[in-house]
């Protein structure tokens, strides 16, 4: 049997669209006037423009109405809007398109405390995930609107935040040092691994929702779930693997540098 594919043009999600288009397009703008130093390159502009239509692909494309009959769509939208879309968005951003708003930026962070400590972030992407995949959440989410639209931006959130302490392009006071980017890493995307194993590897269905489904695709619900949680295992151990792959290449330049840097102070 085949699922239904149709496109989702939801008024709140192409609102937060718009808006988030027009506040880079306006930072953009004013970054690339004449005489502006070190204008954005049009490759974060790339980044950033992919980040955004990772967002649409994830909630306006055929793949929406996918996610509400296959388990294993709805894990494709849940890591686009967890991981890579808030990868692009951040990677799009520099010091002169944030530089409006450095310092509230800045005075958030030394209000927030703990909230903006990078501890918090790894328990909070990972808390998200698995909270949001508890059976009586996460089918209340699949037959309530509200409760969808909610769970999405909670992974949007904690993605974003996430992602923020290795990608920002502002120095921040609790910015992570040292091997302090591996650990980070490797804790956060370790604790949805697991996840992800739990749900491959589960002996029977866990959500009603999708018990209950027809056999799309020729999937049974339990080889659904399984594909689920391989997509979110697999997807996990990628990102992760990239992104150790870049901090220890970007350690590795830094050592160097630093190594440069004493080599002429002692000739000097």
């Amino acid at each position: 049997m085949t699922p239904e594919t149709s496109w989702s043009f939801d008024p709140a999600v192409m609102l937060g669209v718009f808006i988030l288009v027009g506040l880079y397009a306006v930072g953009w703008l004013r970054a690339r006037r004449p005489g502006e130093r070190h204008p954005p390159s049009l490759w974060r502009l790339t980044l950033f423009g992919g980040g955004v239509l990772t967002i649409l692909i994830a909630l306006v494309s055929p793949l929406d109405s996918l996610g509400d009959q296959l388990m294993v769509m709805h894990m494709v939208q849940h890591m686009l809007l967890i991981d890579v879309a808030p990868i692009l968005l951040i990677l799009g951003l520099t010091k002169v398109l944030l530089r409006p708003v450095t310092r509230r930026l800045q005075t958030i962070e030394q209000r927030a405390g703990f909230f903006a400590h990078p501890v918090f972030a790894v328990i909070f992407y990972a808390g998200v995930l698995w909270l949001w995949h508890v059976p009586a959440l996460y089918d209340k989410a699949q037959g309530n609107g509200f409760v969808h639209a909610l769970e999405h931006l909670c992974f949007f959130t904690a993605g974003a935040l996430y992602w923020w302490h290795v990608l920002s392009p502002i120095r921040s006071r609790m910015r992570l040092a040292g091997l302090g980017p591996v650990a980070y890493m490797t804790g956060g995307k370790l604790l949805v691994g697991i996840l992800g194993i739990v749900l491959a590897f589960a002996p029977h269905v866990i959500y009603p929702f999708y018990a209950h489904q027809p056999h799309y695709w020729g999937l049974t619900p339990l080889e659904d779930q399984m594909m689920a949680g391989l997509v979110m295992a697999l997807e996990q151990s990628i990102v992760m693997g990239i992104a150790l792959v870049v901090l220890f290449v970007q350690m590795l330049n830094e050592s160097e540098r630093a190594a440069q840097r004493a080599e002429r102070f002692e000739i000097a």
